[in-house]
């Protein structure tokens, strides 16, 4: 059960163009259970999920926001290389959909209750902006929340004279350690709202920036879509798989409000949708029931609980289905032609840099006001970068030199070593004679062993001689008075 006693937050993760599944949460938080949204003490964001996070503490149609997904979607798509094609600016379409979408008052209600993720450039900290002057100010933060180097391009945009980047490369997921927030994520993994995978068992995750991705097949294909959107009919249904998600959280937990049976009869009423809305709900209709044949879940629940399952808000669904609808012109229906497209792919090495240097015109025009303020940061950056790599080669310059230095030292005192301790001056003097050398030590040392010999051997025959002559002196001391000399040899 999630506690109510205490306040409480809702995060949504940064994911790209599979913010479509936010709008889906968004939108069964706001219909099924509404006093989660509006006691909640705050409602955070990251990149994808700053725009569905401002939609709905602001009050702005979901839907429209849900349909300006799926239209920058198709923009994307229609270019050869998708999103990264230098014709597509997306930075432009967000500022101009965010523009459309929030009210005029959004910023006074978004302050003190919205957080928005942001990146500092010059540090890669964690910023959390709770306050916004104006409109125009939250909008900024939506952008710089957004904003992808080298995917949206090259010089970050600022917001208060400060340079920032996507809040996902340092926090994809805001305040998620508080005990009582409600993580919200398009990935299978650990939040409160997530896709429950077939395979969502698996130990094996990943951590991106305290986001839980788990090891799935299903999580592979939604990181690839994240930059690259998919078709705008998988979109729509990421955004159900929202509403699902959603409400199977708030069913777990006991939040669940059902709000009388108007929701009912506004859905089967049909007065809002269109002739399209109802084939698709008559589609959803037979697929439930294939379903309930086959024995699945739908079994397990109750006929208004089947109906919520599989039916968006009236107006979310409507805007979602005019957005997915192919609005084709004589011209675009000339261009999906396979032979036009075929010429246009093998045209493409020669169009591509007339398209490129086209779309850099128009940007440098849009870049005119802001010129200078950006080149200053260049400028100021290129110094920086200069003037640190400077300080790191003086430094392993420095060391290398202090190393140098020791190491020759070391190998000085080890030659001198040896030579203090040379074979000529462990001998004496009188051997070594003022010669260092070895082998006229040796010879030295026979040459004098030669000459002391004969010396030594005289001297034993003295001793020795001397040594017998006390002797017998002892010995007939008493006998005789003195020694006799007697001439030796015959008598």
């Amino acid at each position: 059960m999630f506690p109510l006693d205490s306040p409480w937050n809702i995060s949504f993760a940064g994911c790209g163009f599979l913010g479509i599944y936010h709008i889906g949460v968004a939108s069964c938080l706001q219909e099924q259970a509404p006093f989660l949204v509006e006691n909640a003490r705050h409602v955070y964001g990251a990149s994808a999920g700053a725009l569905t996070a401002s939609a709905l503490v602001s009050g702005a149609c979901l839907g429209e926001v849900g349909a300006n997904f799926i239209d920058m979607a198709k923009e994307a798509q229609k270019r050869f290389l998708g999103p990264m094609h230098p014709s597509f600016n997306l930075v432009k379409i967000l500022r101009s959909m965010m523009h459309h979408a929030l009210p005029p008052d959004a910023h006074r209600i978004a302050t003190g209750r919205l957080g928005i993720s942001l990146t500092r450039v010059t540090d890669g900290e964690n910023v959390l902006v709770t306050h916004f002057s104006s409109n125009e100010e939250l909008v900024q933060a939506c952008i710089c929340s957004t904003y992808i180097p080298v995917y949206c391009g090259l010089i970050p945009p600022t917001l208060q004279g400060v340079r920032y980047v996507d809040g996902g490369i340092s926090d994809n997921l805001p305040q998620y350690e508080l005990k009582n927030t409600i993580t919200v994520s398009p990935f299978s993994g650990e939040s409160d709202i997530c896709p429950r995978d077939i395979s969502s068992t698996n130990l094996h995750e990943l951590r991106f920036t305290n986001t839980s991705i788990q090891f799935t097949l299903a999580n592979l294909y939604r990181v690839t879509r994240a930059l690259f959107p998919p078709d705008p009919l998988a979109m729509k249904n990421m955004c159900k798989q929202g509403y699902r998600d959603a409400l199977h959280f708030l069913k777990t937990n006991g939040l669940l409000q059902y709000r009388g049976p108007h929701r009912m009869l506004a859905i089967a009423g049909g007065g809002a949708e269109d002739d399209s809305d109802n084939e698709d709900d008559e589609g959803h209709h037979e697929e439930s029931q294939r379903r309930c044949e086959r024995g699945g879940e739908a079994k397990d629940l109750s006929s208004i609980e089947e109906h919520i399952f599989e039916h968006l808000p009236p107006r979310v669904h409507k805007a979602l289905v005019d957005a997915c609808k192919e609005r084709r012109s004589l011209l675009q229906s000339l261009s999906n032609l396979l032979p036009v497209r075929m010429a246009s792919a093998i045209l493409f090495p020669y169009t591509l840099p007339l398209e490129s240097a086209v779309s850099m015109s128009i940007r440098l025009l849009e870049w005119l006001p802001d010129i200078q303020e950006d080149v200053g940061w260049m400028k100021e950056q290129t110094v920086k970068l200069l003037q640190s790599l400077v300080t790191h080669a003086g430094r392993s310059m420095s060391q290398q030199v202090s190393a140098r230095f020791s190491y020759q030292l070391e190998f000085k005192h080890s030659q001198s070593v040896p030579a203090s301790f040379s074979a000529g001056r462990l001998l004496p003097g009188w051997i070594s004679g003022g010669s260092s050398s070895v082998l006229d030590a040796m010879l030295r040392l026979d040459q004098y062993q030669r000459q002391l010999l004969p010396g030594l051997f005289c001297v034993n025959l003295d001793l020795r001689g001397s040594f017998s002559a006390s002797s017998t002196t002892d010995r007939h001391q008493d006998a005789d008075e003195g020694l006799t000399m007697r001439p030796l040899g015959p008598s």
